[in-house]
C-alpha cells in the first residue's frame, strides 16, 4: 500500500516579510514587495527592478562564521528550516535519523557568492588573471550546489537520502514532489523540502535581459509584474526560500500533528522544444496536470483554486491558460486561478516551494490568495484570475504548477486529510 505524504511544517522567507505570517498576511492584503534594486547599481541595466527580502543573517541567530561560510540562498534554506522544524512541533531526537532526509531545490544554487568573489579576485574585472591570494576558502561551498541540501541536513541532523533537485523554475515543484514520493516509497519517514534561490545579481540580472524576458517597467516597481494583464512585459526578478517538514501521514496523525495539507499527486514532463518557447496549446502542461490528477485519483471539478505559474510573460500566461483548459475542461472557466509573482516576483527555482506554501495556506485559512496588478485581463488569458482582492471560499483541493526554462512542466495537487478541516 503506497503510504500517504503530509505537510506538518512550513518555513518561507520571501519578499515583503521576515517569516511564513508575515508572508501570507503580504499575499491575503495583495501588497506587493517589487521594488527597484537596492543590492546594487541596476543603472546600466535593461530591467532594475526585483523583490528583494528584507533578511539580516544575524537577527536570524547565524554566527559571523555561518555567514561567512554560507551563501545567501544557503542562509535562506537553513533559516527556513528551523522555522519549518519548529513548526512542526517533531521530536527529531526521537526519530532514527537515517530515516530523515533533505530534498532542496535551486535554479542557480550560489550563483552571487561566485559572481562576488571573481569580482574580489579580477579587481571588478580588471584583471584578466584572477589573483589567487584573495581566493575565499569557502570558495568550494559556493561552487558546489551539493553543499546546499548538505547544511540543511547539518541543521536538521538528517542523515538519510540528501538530494538537490536543479531544473530551473520548476526546482522547487520537483524537490518536494521528490520527497513525498521517497516516503511514498519507504526510503524515508520524514524529508526536509523545498528550494532556495538569491539570483539578484548582476550576472543573473544580464542573463534575463539579454534574453528581454524581465520587465522594463522601472518608473513603477510596485506595479511591474502583472500576470494575465494586456499590459504584462515580462517577469521581475526575485528571491527566496520556502522549506517544509513532510510526514508519512499516520505518523504524522498518531503524534497530533497540525496538518497543513496532504500531498495526492505530482508529475513532471518535458516539451523537448525549445529552451525558452512555449507552444500556444499547453499540451506538456496539460499533460502534466492530469498526471498529477490521476495519481490523486480525483476528477478535475474537485480542484478548488489553481495556483499558476503566472510569471507575467506573454507566452507563459496564453500557455498556461490552454493547458488549464485542455486538464481541467469546463471547470477551468469555474475555478479560481491567481499568480503569487505578482506580489513576491519570481524567485527562479524557489518559487514553486514558496507557492506550496501559499497553497497550503490557503487551505488551511479557506482563502484564495489574489492576482495583484491586474485591471485590463488580457482577452486571451479569459478565466477568472481573482484580481487585486483576495477572495474567501472553502479550499479543499489546490493544483500549483511550474513552467521552466528546458521545457519543464511540472504540477501538484493539494488536498486537506480528512478529519482535518471542520
Amino acid at each position: 500500500m503506497t503510504r500517504r505524504v503530509v505537510i506538518t511544517g512550513i518555513g518561507v522567507r520571501a519578499p515583503g516579510g521576515s517569516g511564513t505570517k508575515e508572508f501570507w498576511d503580504l499575499l491575503t492584503a495583495g501588497r506587493t514587495a517589487t521594488r527597484r534594486i537596492s543590492f546594487f547599481d541596476a543603472a546600466p541595466f535593461r530591467s532594475q527592478v526585483a523583490a528583494e527580502a528584507d533578511f539580516f543573517p544575524e537577527a536570524e541567530g547565524f554566527s559571523p562564521r555561518e555567514i561567512r561560510r554560507m551563501d545567501r540562498a544557503t542562509q535562506f534554506a537553513v533559516a527556513c528550516t528551523r522555522e519549518a522544524v519548529a513548526d512542526s512541533g517533531l521530536e527529531f531526537a526521537g526519530v532514527d535519523p537515517h530515516r530523515v532526509g533533505v530534498s532542496l531545490g535551486s535554479a542557480v544554487a550560489s550563483a552571487t557568492s561566485l559572481e562576488n568573489e571573481y569580482l574580489v579576485m579580477a579587481d571588478k574585472g580588471r584583471e584578466w588573471l584572477v589573483d589567487p591570494d584573495y581566493l575565499s576558502p569557502h570558495m568550494f561551498d559556493y561552487l558546489s550546489p551539493g553543499v546546499m541540501p548538505a547544511e540543511v541536513a547539518w541543521a536538521a541532523g538528517a542523515e538519510g537520502p540528501v538530494t538537490m533537485v536543479s531544473d530551473g523554475c520548476t526546482s522547487g515543484l520537483d524537490a518536494v514532489g521528490y520527497g513525498v514520493q521517497l516516503i511514498r516509497e519507504g526510503s524515508a519517514d520524514v524529508m526536509i523540502a523545498g528550494a532556495s534561490d538569491t539570483p539578484i545579481s548582476p550576472i543573473v540580472l544580464a542573463c534575463f535581459d539579454a534574453i528581454k524576458a524581465t520587465t522594463t517597467r522601472n518608473d513603477d516597481p510596485e506595479h511591474a509584474s502583472r500576470p494575465f494583464d494586456a499590459s504584462r512585459n515580462g517577469f521581475v526578478l526575485a528571491e527566496g526560500s520556502a522549506m517544509f517538514v513532510l510526514e508519512e501521514y499516520e505518523a504524522a496523525k498518531a503524534r497530533g500533528a497540525q496538518i497543513y495539507a496532504e500531498v495526492t499527486g505530482y508529475a513532471t514532463r518535458c516539451n523537448a522544444y525549445h529552451m525558452t518557447g512555449l507552444k500556444k496549446d499547453g499540451r506538456e502542461m496539460a499533460e502534466a496536470i492530469r498526471a498529477a490528477l490521476d495519481e490523486s485519483r480525483v476528477d478535475p471539478t474537485v480542484v478548488d483554486y489553481v495556483n499558476a505559474h503566472g510569471s507575467g510573460t506573454k507566452q507563459n500566461d496564453r500557455h498556461e491558460t490552454a493547458a488549464f483548459k485542455i486538464a481541467l475542461g469546463q471547470h477551468a472557466y469555474d475555478v479560481p486561478v491567481s499568480s503569487i509573482k505578482s506580489m513576491v516576483g519570481h524567485s527562479l527555482g524557489a518559487i514553486g516551494s514558496i507557492e506550496i506554501a501559499a497553497c497550503a495556506l490557503a487551505i488551511k485559512h479557506n482563502v484564495v490568495p489574489p492576482t495583484a496588478n491586474l485591471h485590463t485581463p488580457d482577452p486571451e488569458c479569459d478565466l477568472d484570475y481573482v484580481p487585486l482582492t483576495a477572495r474567501e471560499q472553502r479550499v479543499d483541493s489546490v493544483l500549483t504548477v511550474g513552467s521552466g526554462f528546458g521545457g519543464f512542466q511540472s504540477a501538484m495537487i493539494l488536498r486537506a486529510p480528512e478529519g482535518v478541516k471542520a
